[in-house]
């Protein structure tokens, strides 16, 4: 059992390291982005980030929260291919870290971030049209308001 500071400190530097990696690593690229070894322009055609990281008490397993944004075969195909290169990124970590045994790397596709937007969605939808008209209303007025403000006249006085 590790120090739990050290937990997570390890997964902190972890998390630095496969950020970079998933930057500048050209094999990893081609794992996730397939349209970049075509020749597509590798930072438009979808967005892979890293969400969060997890790692075990005993250091021996690192779970890694992968957000994926884009259409679905574009999900499909990132995280096929993270998961085929895990044994890659392991290396990679050993080599990039001081640590006495790299730990064994899975790869989980977080879908927080799209749970929260429908959510979001969904509640604008359900939101009262009563609500949502008088919400509308205020902001028209503080606009007005606003709007009849002169930006001269800020009780400014001058002086010949």
């Amino acid at each position: 059992m590790a120090n739990p500071r050290r937990v997570k400190m390890v997964a902190k530097q972890i998390r630095r390291e496969l950020s970079d990696m998933l930057l500048t690593d050209k094999v990893l690229q081609y794992a996730f982005l397939t349209e970049a070894a075509l020749g597509a322009d590798r930072y438009l055609s979808s967005l892979t980030t890293i969400a969060d990281v997890e790692v075990s008490a005993d250091l021996q397993v690192v779970k890694v929260y992968v957000s994926v944004f884009g259409d679905e075969r574009g999900k499909e195909v990132a995280m096929a291919g993270l998961k085929s290169k895990a044994k890659y990124v392991r290396s990679m970590l050993g080599k990039r870290m001081k640590l006495r045994l790299t730990p064994e790397i899975r790869f989980i596709e977080d879908e927080s971030l799209e749970r929260g937007s429908r959510n979001r969605d969904e509640n604008d939808k359900i939101a009262p049209e009563g609500q949502s008209e008088d919400l509308q209303d205020s902001s028209d007025r503080s606009n007005d308001e606003r709007e009849g403000d002169d930006p001269d006249d800020e009780g400014i006085i001058y002086v010949k």
